[in-house]
């Protein structure tokens, strides 16, 4: 196997450079070489794709029959809190009842009892960067090109094969994306799939559907988030367009799919009927072991005999949420983490872990989890810590190791044909880091398979 050196790292961050997806010197660490991951987890990685894919169908069908009185109520509840009435509504409409996501992406931590997803991401970032990573290195997972191939037939599934134009619209919040999904669609524009990158402002909206200058836009990438829609010009007439058949929007404007809490339902004991009986035993188990467990802040009282299900404080049940603010910094293995629908819940914001400050300050935000219940929910999730990888990474002209932990990002695209894992983004942190993302001190390569 190949082995990069340094005058090729440093023709990769020259290409960063180019593209604008380094803004600064050494926005992150460059490796010489990809993350080498053993055959056995490559395949679990591979075969989460349809199972992701099956959950999310699951969650869909779920949300609909909690409306329709055929599931409980609460979860359709939990799943529209917060949320501005015509969200909840366009969410709904039969048009986009059966439309899933046409990117998964979990964020996965290795850790020495097996894999374990933190969350889902349908709208993510890092698709451009794991592009051009993959195209520098040898024998990526789904392969140099894989990416812009495994995005290109997503694109062109929503149109039954047929080549449409694509717009990829990326709102002013997700700004730091732009040059990521600029390169991506000058990659698919030379394959054959012409795709536009732009504002929202940039697309000019007419009865007959919404135009690129003179061309008609046959799919919109939605690179924004619902809760920013009111921040985004044009964003009703996206709408409209969506609702009136004039353009395909995708990821969906479905909130209720982007929501955190629904790891929450997914390990509650009154669901599991329901749930196994959409992914069947085998499944279920998997995402058990995968989703750590999770709950949902919610401060509305139980009844004296209730009890919070799946967890316990120093060997006994518990009723209230108060026992958080009682725990040791050992017991305090958890984080909190809103929900979905607000600034604070992507791009590694609004996380608090728990051992990792001082009681107070894991009190205060509690009380703060608890009391946004009803226009932010949050949800409390098991710390998993993961297990330690070494790494190489040149810095100034020479070569480093480092000992960190590592997220593993694969990247799934959806077609009528399944789920396809089409490339694996890996950051690895120092050790000292709790939450792991692409910060100044990680280092960002893609995974390979190590052959035994």
């Amino acid at each position: 196997m190949k082995v990069l050196e340094v005058p090729v790292t440093a023709s990769l961050r020259e290409a960063l450079f180019r593209e604008g997806l380094f803004e600064e010197d050494e926005r992150w660490r460059l490796s010489p070489e990809p993350l080498y991951i053993p055959e056995d987890i490559y395949r679990e990685i591979e075969s989460l794709g349809p199972l992701l894919l099956s959950f999310y169908r699951a969650l869909n069908r779920l949300y609909f029959m909690s409306i329709k009185g055929e599931a409980p109520g609460w979860v359709s509840e939990y799943l529209d809190m917060g949320k501005p009435e015509y969200i909840v509504k366009y969410g709904r409409m039969n048009r986009f009842k059966t439309q899933l996501p046409v990117v998964i992406r979990p964020d996965l931590i290795p850790t020495e009892d097996g894999l374990v997803a933190t969350e889902l991401d349908s709208v993510p970032g890092g698709i451009g960067i794991t592009a051009l990573l993959s195209s520098f290195y040898d024998d990526p997972v789904g392969g140099k090109d894989g990416m812009v191939e495994g995005f290109m037939e997503a694109l062109r599934s929503l149109t039954g094969g047929k080549d449409p134009v694509a717009a990829i619209v990326v709102s002013e919040e997700s700004r730091d994306y732009r040059p990521e999904m600029g390169y991506v669609a000058r990659r698919l524009t030379e394959r054959g799939l012409k795709t536009h990158i732009l504002k929202p402002q940039d697309l000019t909206f007419t009865e007959e559907g919404l135009w690129a200058g003179k061309e008609r836009v046959h799919i919109l990438y939605r690179f924004f988030e619902l809760f920013d829609i009111v921040n985004i010009p044009k964003a009703e007439l996206f709408l409209y367009a969506a609702k009136k058949k004039r353009v395909i929007l995708t990821p969906p404007p479905k909130a209720f799919l982007e929501e955190k809490l629904s790891y929450a339902l997914f390990h509650h004991p009154g669901l599991r009927g329901f749930w196994t009986g959409e992914l069947g035993e085998e499944g279920y188990k998997r995402l058990t072991a995968l989703f750590p467990k999770t709950w949902v802040l919610d401060p509305r009282p139980l009844p004296p005999h209730g009890v919070i299900p799946g967890i316990e404080f120093r060997g006994e049940g518990v009723g209230s949420w108060d026992f958080l603010k009682r725990c040791t910094q050992k017991e305090r293995r958890y984080v909190i983490k809103p929900s979905g629908f607000c600034e604070e819940a992507w791009g590694g914001r609004g996380i608090t872990v728990g051992h990792d400050v001082a009681l107070e300050r894991w009190s205060e935000k509690v009380d703060e989890a608890l009391s946004s219940f009803h226009h932010i929910p949050h949800i409390l999730q098991e710390f998993r810590k993961g297990k330690r990888w070494k790494v190489r990474f040149e810095r100034k002209g020479r070569m480093e190791e480092m000992e960190g932990r590592a997220r593993l990002t694969p990247y799934y695209f959806v077609t009528d044909k399944g789920a396809r894992l089409s490339g694996i983004l890996a950051t690895i942190c120092p050790s000292d880091k709790k939450v792991i993302h692409g910060m100044k001190d990680a280092v960002m390569t893609v995974c390979a398979v190590r052959k035994t």
